[in-house]
């Protein structure tokens, strides 16, 4: 993979406030750590920076920076994005955080998956399910690739690609467990159909089952005792 040369300017006001002035500027306020230096703040174009991004989207990336100080180059070193914060209202991005490395160096990175086909269990109704949208892969920063292309047009219904069956680039090992599940086809939806009126028989009301219930639990009424009959008038 190549570097993408990015010019970064030093920027002295922080917090709050120099970020706010920053962006006001069309600029991105960005923050450079790692190895054996100092963090240092800068602020990048967002013109060029978002430019970047369009073309390189849904790439991993790895950029030769050149730290500007007062139009003077004060040095430059090797970076990837660490991790991106973006206005939950516009989307846009509104801070970077770079991570410096070696280029001699390994390092762990997540680069995304891409389902290259479509599988013949679409045909009987299945559809591809994403379990693993990116894959985190430890190789030399040079080797690492812009994604990763899997193909998925074998797979039929229930049949799924592991991370042990992924072909991955030479000097690129995947930092996951074997047997998690990256792409698989799931069967189609089953509904359920409801029965006809008819085949589920005649339904009693409820009115009318409570009532025969109730007349079911009645005590039978006791029979009236029969009357003595007077005794006959002696003679």
């Amino acid at each position: 993979m190549e570097e993408i040369k990015l010019d970064v300017q030093v920027r002295a006001e922080l917090g709050k406030s120099g970020s706010q002035k920053v962006r006001l500027a069309n600029g991105i306020p960005a923050i450079v750590y790692g190895g054996k230096s100092k963090p240092t703040t800068v602020s990048v174009d967002r013109k060029n920076f978002e430019r970047i991004l369009r073309l390189h989207h849904g790439e991993s990336m790895i950029f030769h920076l050149n730290v500007m100080d007062k139009e003077k180059k004060a040095q430059d070193f090797s970076a990837i994005i660490k991790e991106m914060q973006h206005d939950p209202v516009g989307d846009q991005v509104i801070h970077v955080d770079f991570a410096r490395i070696s280029l001699k160096e390994k390092i762990e990175v997540k680069v995304a998956v891409v389902a290259q086909g479509e599988p013949v269990g679409k045909k009987d109704g299945g559809s591809l399910e994403h379990h693993l949208w990116e894959l985190k892969i430890i190789c030399l920063p040079t080797q690492i690739p812009q994604h990763i292309d899997v193909d998925v047009s074998h797979l039929e219904i229930n049949q799924s690609i592991l991370v042990k069956d992924l072909v991955l680039p030479e000097g690129v090992v995947a930092h996951h467990d074997p047997e998690t599940i990256v792409l698989t086809v799931v069967p189609p939806m089953k509904e359920e159909v409801a029965k006809p009126a008819e085949e589920q028989g005649p339904q009693e009301p409820e009115v009318t089952k409570e009532k025969k219930e109730k007349k079911e639990e009645a005590p039978a009424a006791e029979a009236p005792a029969a009357k003595k009959e007077a005794p006959a008038p002696k003679k």
